[in-house]
C-alpha cells in the first residue's frame, strides 16, 4: 500500500513525509482493518511531524482523523489485559462496545487508540488520563495510508448525514472540541469566547449555539472572522480587541501562551478557561488578578469514547456543516505547510486512493455557505 512515511522530524516546509509503497497492516487479536477513504489533516500532525511532540518511534505513519470502510477482521481477544504493544481491544473482534462490525461497515479511528481499562483512571471513568494509553498516528500508524488497523472497540460509527469527507474533522477537531465546552462547564444560554477559529473551533461554534449560547470569535484572520459569522458569531475581532461584553466560559484552541492571559481578561468573575492543546509554546508569567475572582483555567487532554458517542450524535442532529479544503495523500507535506502558516480555512483532509483522484478537483477549495 501507499503512505506518507515520517522517518525524521523536521519543519512542514522541509517535506518531513515520504510517499512510501509498505506493506498492508494485518488485523490482530481484537482488531480490525479499514480501506481508509480520507484522514483529516490536525494540529497535533503537525506538532508530531515537527518534533514537538515527544516520539516513541519512527518511521512512523501519521493521522487520527481516519474515515474508512472495514474489509478485514481480525480473530477475537484471547485474553483481558493484553500488552497494549498489541493494540488489541478487550472485546471480541468486530464488536465495538456490544455493537457488533461487519466487512463494508463504515467507521471512524479517531485519536485515542487504545486504554489499558485496568489503571485507577481507566476504573474512574477517566480513559483519556490513561497512563498507558496509545494515541493513533503518534504511538500506532495511522490514516496517511490506503489501509490501517484499529481495536474494533474504539473505532467509531459515522452517521450517514456526513459524507466521508465531512465526518473525517469530526474524529478529533469535532469530538475535542466537544470535550473542551464540557470542561469549560458551558451551560445553555451562556456568553462564550473562543480565541483561534481554526478546525475545532469552527464545529465547536455550532454546537455553542444550538446549546442558544452567544459566541465570541477572537482570531486575526479576515477569513476566519467572516466564517464565525456566518455561523452564528454573535461578534469576530483579533484577539487585542474588546468584546461586547465579559464572558462566562472561554476556550483557547490555539497553541500559544501568550493567549491565556487574554482570554483571562475576557472572563467575568467566576468564569472558566479551558486550554485545548496538546501542545503549548509556552506558559507566560502574567498577573495573579487575571485569575483572582474564583475563575478557573485548566487544559484539555485528549477526549473518551463516551465524548465521541455523544459528538457524534449531537452533530447527527444539529446537523453540524463542515468546511473543509481537501489534498490528495502524496501531498500531505502541502496540507500540514497550508496548516502551519493558517492558510486553511475550516479543516483539511486527505483523500486517499482514487477517491483522491475523482476529488481532489472539487473539494480542492473551501466550502462556505
Amino acid at each position: 500500500m501507499q503512505a506518507m512515511v515520517l522517518h525524521s522530524p523536521r519543519p512542514a516546509e522541509e517535506n518531513p513525509l515520504s510517499l512510501q509503497e509498505v506493506p498492508s497492516p494485518v488485523p490482530g487479536p481484537g482488531q480490525v482493518r479499514l480501506r481508509v477513504k480520507v484522514c483529516g489533516v490536525c494540529h497535533t500532525d503537525l506538532h508530531t511531524v515537527e518534533g514537538e511532540l515527544p516520539l516513541r518511534r519512527l518511521p512512523l505513519i501519521p493521522g487520527h482523523q481516519v474515515v474508512g470502510t472495514i474489509d478485514q477482521i481480525g480473530p477475537a481477544a484471547s485474553s483481558p489485559g493484553r500488552d497494549p504493544a498489541d493494540s488489541a481491544a478487550r472485546e471480541p473482534a468486530g464488536s465495538s462496545g456490544g455493537r457488533p462490525w461487519r466487512i463494508g461497515d463504515r467507521v471512524g479511528v479517531p485519536w485515542l487508540h487504545w486504554t489499558c481499562g485496568e489503571c485507577e483512571h481507566c476504573r474512574r471513568g477517566e480513559e483519556n488520563l490513561c497512563e498507558r494509553a496509545l494515541f493513533t498516528g503518534l504511538d500506532v500508524d495511522g490514516g496517511y495510508a490506503e489501509y490501517m488497523v484499529a481495536p474494533a472497540d474504539f473505532v467509531v460509527p459515522i452517521p450517514d448525514v456526513f459524507s466521508d469527507t465531512e465526518a473525517a474533522p469530526l474524529l478529533c477537531a469535532g469530538i475535542i472540541g466537544y470535550r473542551s465546552l464540557r470542561l469549560a462547564e458551558v451551560q445553555p444560554g451562556e456568553t462564550l469566547a473562543l480565541f483561534g477559529f481554526g478546525a475545532s473551533a469552527h464545529l465547536a461554534i455550532q454546537v455553542a449555539r444550538y446549546w442558544g449560547c452567544r459566541v465570541y470569535v477572537f482570531t486575526r484572520s479576515r477569513e476566519h472572522q467572516q466564517l464565525a459569522r456566518a455561523l452564528g458569531a454573535a461578534w469576530a475581532g483579533a484577539a487585542g480587541e474588546k468584546a461586547p461584553s465579559p464572558a462566562d466560559r472561554a476556550i483557547t484552541f490555539a497553541p500559544a501562551g501568550d493567549l491565556i492571559p487574554v482570554a483571562l481578561a475576557a472572563l467575568r468573575r467566576g468564569g472558566t478557561l479551558a486550554v485545548n492543546a496538546v501542545h503549548l509554546d509556552r506558559m507566560p508569567a502574567f498577573d495573579y488578578g487575571l485569575m483572582y475572582w474564583e475563575r478557573t483555567l485548566r487544559s484539555v487532554a485528549n477526549s473518551t469514547r463516551r465524548d465521541a458517542t455523544e459528538f457524534m450524535d449531537i452533530a447527527a442532529r444539529i446537523p453540524i456543516r463542515v468546511t473543509t479544503q481537501a489534498y490528495p495523500l502524496q501531498e500531505a507535506n502541502r496540507a500540514l505547510y497550508d496548516l502551519k502558516r493558517r492558510a486553511i480555512t475550516g479543516a483539511a483532509v486527505l483523500l486517499s486512493g482514487a477517491k483522491a483522484l475523482d476529488q481532489a478537483a472539487v473539494d480542492s477549495s473551501p466550502k462556505t455557505w
